[in-house]
C-alpha cells in the first residue's frame, strides 16, 4: 500500500482537485501521505467513525482518537459511470463509485480501480491504495483483492 503519483494525464485532462484539509480533518489526509488509513475511535464507547468529527456519532463525546486501520473492506454498493464530459474524469471513463464498508465499521465513499468494472459486485473484497493528489493529501483508492 504505497502512495504513487497518477499516471500522466492525456492531453487537455484535467487533474483531480485535492482536498483542503481542515483542523478536523488534517490527521486523516496526513496519514494518507504516509500510506495509512485512519479512522476515529471513541475511548469512552469503542465506536469507529470516518470521517473526523469533535464528537462521537454514538455516544456524543469528545473523548476521539485517530487510530491506524487494516484498509481492507467489503463493496456495500456500486456504481459505474460511462460518460462524463468534464476534463476531470473524462480519461478515468468508465469509473466505479462504491460505499465500501471498512472491515473496522466505518463506510466510506470511493472509486474502485484496477479491475474491469463489470467485475466489481456488492460483497467485493477491496484494499485501498493511495493516489498522491496535492502536497496536503492522497486519496484512498480501492482495489479487488485477488
Amino acid at each position: 500500500m504505497s502512495p504513487h503519483q497518477p499516471a500522466p494525464l492525456p492531453e487537455g485532462a484535467k487533474p483531480r482537485q485535492g482536498p483542503i484539509p481542515d483542523f478536523e480533518s488534517e490527521p486523516f489526509w496526513a496519514a494518507t501521505l504516509e500510506d495509512r488509513l485512519m479512522v476515529q475511535r471513541c475511548t469512552s464507547c469503542g465506536h469507529h467513525q470516518l470521517y473526523g468529527r469533535s464528537r462521537c456519532t454514538n455516544c456524543h463525546r469528545d473523548t476521539l482518537e485517530w487510530i491506524d486501520v487494516s484498509g481492507l473492506g467489503t463493496v456495500y454498493s456500486r456504481t459505474i459511470i460511462r460518460q462524463n464530459p468534464t476534463r476531470t474524469f473524462r480519461h478515468l471513463l468508465p469509473l466505479v463509485v462504491a460505499l465500501i464498508d471498512l472491515d473496522e465499521g466505518p463506510r466510506l465513499m470511493s472509486n474502485i480501480i484496477g479491475s474491469d468494472p463489470d467485475d466489481v459486485v456488492i460483497g467485493s473484497r477491496v484494499r485501498v491504495r493511495f493516489e498522491q493528489v496535492s502536497d496536503q493529501a492522497a486519496l484512498p483508492l480501492f482495489e479487488l483483492v485477488q
